[in-house]
């Protein structure tokens, strides 16, 4: 029903500069929250940032001041700037967006496959 495709991913320096896409795809109504999350080896998955479709975001504390989150309602994508890397931002960072299709009778989430970033001198 929605399918969402990532790019962006891969290797860089600390300190260097990466941006993630997410495109969405198939057979919506609307598109509400977009977001990114990562999840590191042994940990949990975390949000990483989300914005609404009335363009307000939201990130958590370690990414302030170093990741952009906007998104191009057009294009149903969502992008994910990220400036300043460390090597603690490594991760399989995950698009989420939350779609309304006919016949949930809801905004549903939906995953895409996931990119790794790799933040390593």
């Amino acid at each position: 029903q929605v399918q969402l495709v990532e790019s962006g991913g891969g290797l860089v320096q600390p300190g260097g500069s990466l941006r993630l896409s997410c495109a969405a795809s198939g057979s919506f109504l609307s598109i509400g929250d977009m977001g990114w999350f990562r999840q590191a080896p042994g940990k949990q998955r975390e949000l990483v940032a989300d914005t609404s479709s009335g363009g307000s975001t939201n990130y958590v504390d370690s990414v302030k001041g170093r990741f952009t989150i906007s998104r191009d309602n057009a294009k149903n994508t969502v992008l994910l700037q990220m400036n300043g890397l460390k090597p603690e931002d490594t991760a399989v960072y995950y698009c989420r967006v939350l779609a309304w299709v006919v016949g949930n009778g809801k905004f549903t989430p939906y995953w895409g496959q996931g990119t790794q970033v790799t933040v390593s001198s």
